[in-house]
């Protein structure tokens, strides 16, 4: 069974002349366990606004999004936010770090919304990331790589079945850009997690066999199997 299996999802917003103007529809779109994919686009083409349909923090007009079997768009707003912490790793270009908490309470803290607190393991992640020495530390005292770990780590607290990355490496230079790209990559395969990655940096885009663009899963139905 898929582990992302989306189907006739559309979205629109009304323009500020009163239009309707589509910016998602999408026939059919599923991903397998370890799967894969970049997305990209121009912008404003809505492909941010696609993954925070698939998180659940947006609700479409219309169509089903499957997450293992569970349609996210049948459940209330509190459900979604839920379900969202306890399946859905969502790594963002804006690291959203909480600045009054260490980098491990931050991962902790996403635990505790989730699956529950799992501290050994929240330290386990650190470690993986390469903050064994920096896990006590404040985001304001980790540099700009430092903190996309963290965020990176934190997403993955809850062994997510779909991992979201909006643009993860828009903050970083390129030495740093391949080491968090590589991190997300790797943990994903490891937790046999889908993952959906939104880029326009094509280097980014080079480094995934499976590239698409919006337009193109708007056009066709697509299947993404597991590597």
């Amino acid at each position: 069974m898929a582990v992302l299996d989306i189907h006739d999802l559309k979205k629109t917003y009304r323009t500020p002349t009163g239009e309707r103007q589509t910016i998602v529809e999408i026939a059919r779109f599923s991903m397998d366990a370890k799967a894969q994919v970049a997305l990209e686009g121009r912008s404003g083409s809505g492909k941010t606004t696609f993954l925070n349909l698939i998180a659940g923090i947006l609700k479409g007009d219309q169509g089903k999004i499957l997450i293992e079997g569970t349609d996210i768009q049948s459940l209330s707003e509190s459900s979604r936010d839920l379900f969202r912490a306890q399946r859905i790793g969502y790594v963002h270009q804006v690291f959203n770090l909480l600045q009054g908490y260490t980098a491990l309470e931050n991962v902790e803290l996403g635990m505790m919304f989730g699956t529950g607190l799992d501290k050994s393991y929240a330290v386990e992640l650190l470690n993986r990331v390469g903050l064994e020495d920096r896990i006590h530390y404040y985001p304001r005292q980790l540099s700009v790589g430092q903190q996309q770990r963290v965020a990176v780590a934190r997403a993955m607290a809850n062994h997510p079945r779909v991992v979201l990355a909006d643009e993860p490496t828009g903050n970083l230079d390129p030495h740093h850009s391949h080491e968090a790209l590589a991190l997300i990559r790797g943990i994903c395969k490891e937790q046999d997690a889908a993952l959906l990655l939104v880029s326009h940096d094509h280097e980014v885009l080079q480094e995934f066999e499976n590239r698409q663009s919006l337009a193109e899963i708007n056009l066709t139905e697509q299947k993404v199997v597991g590597s």
